[in-house]
């Protein structure tokens, strides 16, 4: 079952790189008490979310915590390590990079896209959502090889 509107997010482990190297996180570390923005791509460092998806949400982060948001963060399923050299790439300083290595996160959420064809296995769907205390307040999901309701724009013109 896909999540919605008004649903809770299921608990999940990330992993996140801080200075001191891996350390897990909870979704409830996450999530609680928060209203956080939460986007979700393919896979770091390829194209469209390089140049486009999390850019985004690095520039308007501003602009988003303007409308109440307490925290940007982004999840992929790769490696923490992966994460944490494409944060430091994209100059993601005020973006949380939660790595859900082995897709867990995108299962739970039946937010799943097989990308076996193209070698890159089972991977996130391209999403975003707001979430206020571990609820789904809002649910923008792009349809297959699209991006345009997950940008950080489409988050800002429904907040």
């Amino acid at each position: 079952m896909t999540i919605k509107t008004g649903d809770r997010l299921p608990d999940a482990n990330f992993m996140t790189m801080t200075a001191d190297g891996p350390a897990p996180l909870a979704t409830a570390d996450v999530f609680a008490g928060k209203r956080v923005a939460l986007f979700a791509v393919p896979g770091a460092f390829t194209p469209t979310c390089s140049a486009r998806h999390l850019p985004g949400f690095v520039e308007k982060a501003g602009e988003l915590k303007a409308k109440g948001i307490d925290t940007i963060a982004c999840t992929s399923v790769n490696d923490v390590f992966v994460m944490g050299a494409w944060g430091q790439d994209q100059g993601a300083d005020g973006v949380v990079m939660l790595a859900d290595g082995n897709g867990d996160f995108a299962e739970a959420l039946g937010l799943v896209m097989d990308g076996t064809a193209f070698g890159m296995g089972k991977r996130s769907q391209r999403y975003a959502m707001v979430v206020n205390d571990g609820v789904v307040e809002h649910l923008f999901v792009d349809e297959a090889g699209g991006f345009e309701v997950s940008s950080a724009d489409h988050m800002l013109s429904q907040l």
